[in-house]
């Protein structure tokens, strides 16, 4: 725990003596996606449905914790906004210009950033380039790229499944939709990676990736292509070139990481929990089901920035200022005990969590994301059928974020891979993924309004 830093951020206190609350602190080398459960449900029992947090040194904000704060947070953007120029802090000079988490918080020309029709209008855009991409043609570029990764390793009778699958795929799986080539995929994911760890490089990392999407976009204004970055310079909405660059910027922060650590957990899932891979093997459970387990118990992404209060209110049984940055807590939200069953655990097909989001902000990727993910969890089954933990599952290592809630290894053994009869060639290890193909050869129509 830390003290409240003098001139920033809430200032709750105690009920009864009056006296400054702690502030939690949600960084740091002690907290990482496996210690952060405990001290969610800390808050919840000290605080209430809201806590007051530090993000970074000097940078304090409220962490909401509550199912139904964090709908009501989400969908009320009369009083909770989403643009960061309204964050007192940031208005007053308080946060310094190498602060790590200013480049996840800063104000940026994207979706994520903008609230009534301004938002209408870039979202309209982004959900049309989404729509775009063909279902069956992803599923299988998606196995194609699956099972080449697999044949990379399967000789070796072990591997590390975060870095040579789960990091993966995702990527280029990504890079075929962004329409870039393998190694332009590698460089932006390892900016993404800097970017969300909310480390001192995370600035250098943003820049890096804004480079790269620049460059990019000039590439694809003098030659239009079949990809989703065509799509938004040629949007009838009219994006701007700066436009464009930020709404990627959020679809590929937000798109890559995610779907990186939804399949590694729900690989983890299945390593360590017996009777769901029973389950899952007999036909009594599905992939969907274990895939919305892990966003009901340990959602990709644990806490996501922000919204800002547009005025003085009370909510969550603390006094919100006007100007107070909150933040909306993924993973405490999912673990309320006033919306989970008794036992603890959510029912089979129960999609009310919170991890996508909730309101007009709700994640505009979650079914490409989650083709993405069942196409790979399910490859991997069947190719790998032994597959086992190599080592103590507490013996695994997560990343240390305050946003992401992802593994950072993840050691397997097997003995045999069945890996098509046909041999994939060496080269589709280093390919790109498929270009994006369009429903039915057509480019989609604008967005109705």
């Amino acid at each position: 725990m830390s003290t409240p830093h003098p001139t920033a951020g809430p200032a709750a206190r105690c009920p009864v003596t009056g006296a400054p609350a702690k502030v939690a602190a949600l960084y740091g080398p002690g907290l990482d996606g496996n210690t952060m459960p405990a001290l969610y449900e800390e808050l919840r029992g000290t605080h209430g449905p809201v806590a007051p947090v530090s993000l970074a040194p000097g940078i304090d904000a409220w962490l909401v914790l509550g199912h139904r704060e964090l709908l009501r947070l989400t969908r009320e953007e009369q009083d909770f906004s989403h643009d960061p120029r309204r964050w007192s802090l940031l208005r007053e000079g308080r946060v310094p210009a190498d602060s790590p988490i200013l480049p996840m918080v800063g104000w940026r020309p994207a979706l994520l950033f903008a609230d009534g029709q301004q938002h209408r209008r870039m979202r309209g855009a982004v959900s049309d380039a989404l729509a775009g991409i063909n279902g069956h043609e992803l599923r299988r570029s998606v196995r194609t790229t699956a099972e080449a990764l697999i044949a990379g390793f399967a000789d070796d009778g072990e591997a590390d499944l975060v870095a040579s699958y789960a990091r993966m795929l995702p990527l280029r799986v990504i890079a075929g939709l962004l329409g870039v080539d393998d190694r332009t995929g590698r460089e932006l994911v390892d900016a993404v990676g800097g970017l969300a760890s909310g480390a001192s490089g995370a600035a250098e990392a943003s820049r890096r990736m804004g480079a790269i999407l620049l460059s990019l976009i000039e590439e694809k204004r003098r030659v239009r292509g079949e990809d989703i970055v065509s799509a938004l310079l040629h949007h009838p909405a009219r994006l701007t070139d700066e436009e464009v660059l930020h709404n990627l910027v959020v679809m590929f922060v937000a798109g890559n990481q995610t779907t990186v650590n939804w399949i590694a957990t729900t690989l983890r899932i299945l390593l360590c929990d017996p009777a769901l891979r029973s389950s899952l093997s007999g036909g009594h459970l599905s992939v969907d089901d274990a895939l919305d387990l892990v966003l009901w118990r340990f959602p990709p992404t644990q806490n996501f920035p922000a919204r800002y209060a547009t005025r003085d209110m009370r909510f969550g049984e603390q006094d919100i200022r006007a100007g107070d940055m909150l933040i909306l807590g993924l993973a405490a939200a999912n673990a309320d005990p006033d919306v989970l069953p008794a036992d603890g655990a959510p029912v089979a097909g129960n999609r009310s969590h919170l991890a996508f989001g909730a309101g007009p902000h709700t994640c505009p990727a979650q079914d490409p994301a989650r083709l993405i993910t069942r196409t790979a969890v399910d490859t991997i089954r069947h190719r790998l059928p032994d597959l086992e933990l190599a080592v103590p599952e507490n013996e695994l290592k997560w990343v240390n974020s305050p946003w992401s809630k992802g593994l950072g290894t993840l050691p397997v053994r097997f003995t045999s891979a069945q890996l098509p009869q046909l041999p994939i060639p060496s080269q589709a290890v280093e390919a790109p993924a498929a270009p994006w193909p369009y429903r039915n050869g057509t480019r989609p129509q604008a967005h109705p309004h």
